[in-house]
């Protein structure tokens, strides 16, 4: 889950792609009654650029699986979430920071999780919620 930018600028690799698996906390899951399954599958595309800075693209794919937000059936979701992030060597309040030696995906990622999470669990999109006879 690093991205050695000093070796790969050393190697003149100035682009390239990654993919990962990543096993989140249990903590992670914002729904109630519900988690994610692991892993989540972590792929991207990074470019250094001169100042050191490094632009990726992330993307997380992962399944929510648990109790229906509505009626408390079992449902599960996909979710598909890409984002742009920028890592820079020296502290911004805009950016990630690194050390301009290597770069640890983890909190992008965790952040990635959290960021792209539904409000609600649904069973079926149309879902009326629990059935209450009268």
């Amino acid at each position: 889950m690093e991205l050695e930018v000093k070796k790969l600028n050393a190697q003149k690799k100035y682009t390239g792609l990654f993919d990962f698996d990543y096993v989140p906390e249990n903590n992670l899951c914002l729904l109630p009654l519900s988690e994610i399954k692991s892993p989540v599958k972590v792929t991207g595309e990074y470019e250094i650029y001169e100042d050191d800075s490094v632009g990726i693209k992330l993307t997380v794919s992962y399944k929510i699986v648990g109790q229906c937000s509505y009626c408390l059936n079992d449902a599960e979701h996909d979710v598909n979430f890409t984002s742009d992030i920028m890592f820079v060597p020296e502290k911004d309040d805009d950016n990630y920071y690194y050390d301009g030696i290597k770069i640890n995906l983890e909190t992008a990622v965790k952040d990635a999780i959290l960021i792209s999470q539904p409000n609600v669990l649904l069973c079926k999109e149309d879902c009326k919620g629990i059935d209450v006879p009268k």
